[in-house]
Parts: C-alpha cells; sequence; structure tokens
C-alpha cells in the first residue's frame, strides 16, 4: 500500500497505484509544456506556482473517477491538465485581489512581479487551457465554460457580499459552492466522462466532487486560521486581513449577535478594526483559534464531507471507490 496525491492518499491495489501515478507524472509534464512560451519571461512567470508544487487534488480525482470506465483513454490527462491550469489561473488572480505575499510557500506572482503580470499570466494559463480543451471536443468546452462561469460568479457574490435578509452563511457557501466546488465537480465529471463510463456514473461523481469541493474549501478557511505558514504554504490569517468573512467568523458573528457576550462582541468589533495592523491581526487569530465557532466550522467540513462520502454509494465496490471515500476523510483532517 502506497501513499500518492495530496494528504497521503493510501491506494491498496498495485493496478490502481500504476495508474494514478503514471497519469499525475503525465499531468505535471503536461503542466510545464502547457506552460511554455516563446518568450522566456512568460515562461518563467507561467511555470512559476507549477515548480512550486501543491496538491493536484483536481487531477487526482480526475484519475480516480476515470477508474470507473476506461482509465487509460485519451482524454483523461488532457482534462485535468485543464482543470488544473483553470486552478493555478485562480491562483495569480486571487492572489492579486488579497494582495497576498506567499503562495505555496514561495513568493505569490504579484509579490514578485507585480500585480499586472500576474494578472496577465493568469490570463495566459486560461488561454493554453482552452486551446487544449478545444480538442477534448464542444460538450468539454461547454462543461468548463459552465463551471467558470459559476466560479467567477462565486468570486461576484463573495465580493458583493450577501443581499439584505440574506443568511450570511447560506450566502458564503453558495460562494464556494461556485467558487471551488465547480471546478472539482468538473475533475470528477470529466475522469468518468473521458473515460466512457455510464451517465450516471458520470452524475454520482460530479456530485461527489461538488461536495467534496466544498468540504475542502471549509477545510481551507479553517487552515488560513489555525495553521502557520509551514503546514499551508501561505500567509495565516490572509481572508482576516482582506476583511474576507469565511466561514468561522461568520459563525461568531452569528454567536454574538444572538448571546451579546463582551468577550464575542469584543472580538467583533476587532475584526472589524484595521487588520492590517501585524499586532491587531495577530491578536485576532491568537483569539479565533481558541474560539467555539472554529469548532462549529469544523463540524460543517465534515457534514459536507459525509455528504460527498454518501454520494459514492450506489458506485460498485473496488479500489478506486475507497480511496475516493478516503479523501473524504483526508479533507476532514486537513481541518484538525
Amino acid at each position: 500500500m502506497t501513499a500518492v496525491g495530496p494528504f497521503g492518499l493510501s491506494v491498496r491495489d498495485q493496478a490502481l497505484e500504476a495508474d494514478v501515478q503514471t497519469g499525475l507524472a503525465a499531468v505535471e509534464a503536461g503542466l510545464l509544456d502547457a506552460c511554455k512560451s516563446d518568450v522566456p519571461f512568460i515562461s518563467e512567470a507561467a511555470q512559476h506556482l507549477v515548480r512550486a508544487g501543491g496538491k493536484r487534488f483536481r487531477p487526482l480525482l480526475v484519475m480516480l473517477a476515470s477508474q470507473f470506465g476506461d482509465p487509460h483513454a485519451p482524454g483523461i490527462v488532457p482534462s485535468a491538465v485543464v482543470v488544473e491550469l483553470t486552478h493555478l489561473a485562480t491562483l495569480y488572480h486571487d492572489d492579486v485581489m488579497d494582495e497576498a505575499d506567499v503562495r505555496r510557500g514561495v513568493p505569490s506572482a504579484n509579490a514578485r512581479w507585480g500585480n499586472s503580470v500576474a494578472v496577465l499570466t493568469g490570463d495566459f494559463l486560461f488561454a493554453r487551457a482552452s486551446h487544449i480543451l478545444a480538442d477534448l471536443g464542444p460538450e468539454a468546452v461547454r462543461i468548463q465554460a459552465e463551471a467558470f462561469e459559476r466560479l467567477v460568479t462565486g468570486q461576484i457574490l463573495e465580493t458583493a457580499g450577501p443581499r439584505d435578509g440574506r443568511d450570511p452563511v447560506d450566502h458564503y457557501l453558495d460562494v464556494i459552492a461556485g467558487k471551488t466546488g465547480s471546478l472539482i465537480a468538473v475533475s470528477g465529471r470529466f475522469g468518468a466522462m473521458m473515460s466512457g463510463a455510464d451517465e450516471q456514473v458520470v452524475d454520482i461523481l460530479t456530485q461527489y466532487g461538488e461536495r467534496l469541493g466544498v468540504a475542502f474549501q471549509l477545510a481551507d478557511d479553517l487552515l488560513d486560521i489555525a495553521s502557520d505558514s509551514h503546514e499551508s504554504g501561505k500567509t495565516p490569517g490572509t481572508d482576516l486581513r482582506e476583511g474576507i468573512a469565511t466561514l468561522p467568523v461568520l459563525h461568531l458573528r452569528a454567536q454574538a449577535a444572538a448571546s451579546g457576550t463582551a468577550d464575542d462582541q469584543e472580538l467583533v468589533a476587532l475584526l472589524d478594526s484595521d487588520l492590517t495592523d501585524d499586532d491587531r491581526h495577530a491578536e485576532a487569530l491568537r483569539r479565533l483559534r481558541v474560539h467555539p465557532a472554529l469548532e462549529l466550522a469544523r463540524r460543517d467540513t465534515v457534514r459536507y464531507a459525509q455528504d460527498a462520502r454518501a454520494t459514492l454509494a450506489p458506485l460498485p465496490e473496488c479500489y478506486a471507490k475507497a480511496a475516493l471515500e478516503e479523501l473524504c476523510d483526508l479533507v476532514v483532517h486537513r481541518a484538525g
């Protein structure tokens, strides 16, 4: 039994392990190739985050989903490259919006080259993803376009905030279903679809990816508060500093509004203050890390991961299904 992919996923079958490892290696080569340009500076900027590493969570899901059809079908690796290129492109843009200094343990592209280069490099990666996608057929293009629309819509909704009368927690869950769930859902869908799996299997793995994607993002939100930069590969508390209210903060605000305790009100006031101040930022992180709102957010993460696992129930028992189930546990484990 060998650990592969993100978080040390254990694959209990040699044939499955070989397929996954071979597929991920081909994706890595495809990513580097897609990031090459005749202009050396563009190649350097585009390959910056690829070479920094990463979990390759989405390509791994493509590989596992392909096991329910022909895992060696020609469209599988290119579709995995497409979803990871799209994800990487959004990271370049996210870091500009968040003014982040670190990504995957290295200086962010915007910190190294400035915002304009970072934005344009993200656009370059989107263009390369589209070029690969065009060879996968019109249905794949449509699926990716719809997912990308949802991704951007989620980002806009996050920026705009909930409309009057909307529960902020419900709004936030809609945001991350778009921002993160949509592309992870496409990973499951592409893997199954490109392998020629039955339509019912494609639907199941799409739903699984959506729910796992929400759990994955909720776990990331927890890590942003609870981890240090060594664990997460990026600056802790970035969302706090930028005033982005993730689920732990939303639970805190709801509790403060309901209970009105002095400590909760004081912490909310601190979060509403200027957290670009390092001392205030550190104090906000320290207090959130021990607040019950963090545990509530962990429970929500567990619930979405359990929903993802339950979605897999109709699939036949096999090593790939067991690996997909284990992914649910590993996502939760990241959240602490």
